[in-house]
């Protein structure tokens, strides 16, 4: 599945929703379904800064593509977290790079979200460019 055809799945999940109280309850059934990490992964390295939660990603690289896991101790925020990643992991570096995440603005979500959660957000999409980056360069 490509970047913008799992943007258009979350889309067409949320669209199903009426009111905002039922895309957060969502958003935490979401977060749910995140595996997460086991503590010992937990580490400062692979904190997301900027985040008013706790946001641990890790990136894994395999046969051209990225894959991460990431967790967060509250739940709304596991959740974000799990809908950035359902989009961007397991794509090359330079389809992340390349990529236009509009299901955040068609879902509602930036407008709906505190400014402390708008950051956080911006953070983890920020920091999976940057694994991408990074990765990009040692192809």
């Amino acid at each position: 599945m490509t970047i913008n055809e799992r943007q258009d799945e979350l889309v067409e999940e949320f669209s199903m929703f009426d009111d905002w109280m039922e895309k957060y309850e969502y958003i935490i059934d979401l977060g749910k379904e995140v595996e997460g990490l086991e503590e010992p992964k937990k580490t400062e390295e692979f904190l997301v800064k900027g985040c008013q939660s706790r946001v641990w990603m890790i990136p894994a690289f395999s046969q051209g593509k990225l894959h991460f896991e990431a967790d967060s101790d509250a739940i709304i925020t596991k959740g974000i977290v799990g809908m950035v990643v359902r989009v961007l992991s397991d794509n090359t570096p330079a389809e992340i790079l390349d990529a236009d995440l509009y299901f955040v603005d068609k879902i509602g979500l930036r407008e709906h979200l505190s400014p402390t959660r708008s950051n956080g957000l911006v953070s983890m999409i920020k920091k999976i460019k940057t694994y991408a980056l990074i990765y990009s360069a040692k192809e």
